[in-house]
């Protein structure tokens, strides 16, 4: 076997996230996205002494339980890597490779309460950001997602099942549109061109769409005739808002240098057990909002009587846990990095009247240590590198009773208990939440209690 070889493998197991475990020769080879019972043809792009990685190419034969792909666009799109696995079989699947990744750090999942499913399985994103760009050099432009195994192709996703109908309506008017003005997109190499995405997000439980559209200001075009296309429409939930976002920055990031409210408010609301949430066009609310319900009432099942206590929910984003928390403590504080979201996030507290929330933004490392409160529960949802080493050393030594750890990389989840667990604590309960249904990710969460004598 050498880099650059091509070969046909049997994927006999899986590891996190449906990384594809096969054996050939005397290696152990990974594929990604690939699942047991399917024989895989690729090319080896990586070979190291003991194992090798490959680039799938083909797979020349599918596992016994695999079923018809429901979205047109697999296979050339990069999302939605597991749609042909039934859905009990992903289900399955994300158990058996979190549950792995506990064992082999030797870390307990103390009482194990399964996976709780997402109450639905398509057409469950409230928010698509799409790149505009072409299929190859020179062809027609499209506006989507970027294409499998290619730097720069961008495909048309016009009938992507991730979403419902107003997104894609959205997404065709508007490609079409700027393809019959023959608008330039952006090219990151070169630095050149006008059209860069199309931001849509939408409330599940209010219904409520919000359309951004951004773009270099490396040309002066008149948005007018595109505003009252997208406005003229009948969609079958309610357009509040239209946003222009100037972003001239070089990387292929959505950077908001300047934000221009062009129709209606700014903002959608959203609803959430109960609570109102007002989201931002950059705002962070989790994707999936049905699936947002059944963590985040996980979370404040876990809690407890809480009556009494004070709450800390760190790296809070817009303070959706935290408010809803807050309905069970005598108090709640907030920290987040992002200024945005902790305006936000004081915002929503108001709006739902909850007087015993605190935002505070900062890094959660320095600002911890400023807090006047000692915390009885610390809520944990960090980003998928997990919980920075200074933070950690704080929250450590706050000596909470309980840490609830909401986790949306099982890999740095178990590095963060073992930690943990080192310094006194115990994880009472382990449960799974599938937030990305036929996609390889899930939320793990993890309640912890402080053991006597440390």
């Amino acid at each position: 076997m050498k880099k650059g070889n091509e070969i046909e493998i049997l994927i006999e197991d899986m590891e996190f996230p449906s990384k594809g475990i096969a054996h050939y020769e005397d290696r152990k080879v990974y594929a990604k996205n690939c699942f047991p019972g399917q024989k895989v043809f690729g090319r080896v792009t990586k070979k190291k002494q003991d194992y090798a990685e490959i680039k799938p190419l083909e797979i020349r034969e599918r596992a016994s339980y695999e079923i018809e792909q429901k979205c047109p666009h697999f296979g050339i799109c990069g999302g939605c890597s597991s749609q042909t696995v039934p859905y009990e079989k992903q289900l399955s699947f994300k158990e058996e490779q979190v549950k792995k990744l506990f064992a082999e750090a030797g870390i307990e999942m103390g009482e194990y309460k399964g996976i709780l499913h997402s109450p639905i399985t398509w057409e469950y994103r409230n928010k698509m950001e799409f790149t505009f760009g072409d299929e190859e050099k020179g062809g027609e432009l499209t506006l989507g997602m970027h294409m499998k195994g290619k730097s720069f192709g961008i495909i048309n996703v016009d009938q992507c099942c991730l979403v419902d109908e107003d997104f894609r309506k959205i997404l065709s008017l508007t490609v079409e549109y700027f393809r019959q003005k023959q608008l330039p997109y952006y090219r990151l190499m070169s630095r050149q061109g006008y059209l860069r995405n199309l931001i849509v997000r939408k409330g599940k439980n209010t219904n409520e769409i919000l359309v951004n559209l951004v773009t270099t200001t490396q040309m002066d075009f008149d948005l007018t005739e595109w505003i009252d296309l997208i406005k003229g429409q009948t969609y079958m939930g309610k357009l509040v808002t239209i946003i222009h976002t100037e972003n001239n920055s070089f990387s292929d990031a959505v950077v908001p240098e300047k934000v221009n409210i062009l129709f209606g408010c700014g903002y959608i609301m959203e609803e959430i057990l109960g609570l109102k949430f007002k989201i931002s066009p950059f705002s962070f609310f989790q994707t999936n909002s049905l699936g947002a319900e059944v963590l985040y009432g996980t979370v404040r099942d876990l809690m407890g009587d809480a009556s009494n206590k004070i709450v800390f929910d760190l790296y809070c984003g817009t303070g959706t846990i935290g408010q809803i928390a807050a309905g069970k403590a005598e108090k709640v504080v907030g920290i987040e990095l992002i200024e945005e979201a902790v305006k936000a996030a004081n915002e929503n507290a108001s709006l739902n009247a909850l007087k015993n929330c605190t935002f505070i933004a900062g890094d959660v490392a320095k600002t911890v240590n400023t807090l006047k409160h000692k915390p009885d529960i610390i809520i944990l949802d960090p980003p998928r590198s997990g919980v920075m080493p200074k933070a950690m050393e704080h929250v450590i030594n706050f000596k909470a009773k309980d840490i609830i750890y909401v986790s949306c990389n099982p890999k740095t989840l178990v590095s963060d208990l073992g930690k943990l667990k080192y310094a006194g604590y115990k994880i009472e309960e382990s449960i799974l939440v599938d937030m990305f249904p036929n996609t390889p990710h899930v939320e793990t969460v993890v309640k912890l209690t402080k053991t006597a004598g440390f």
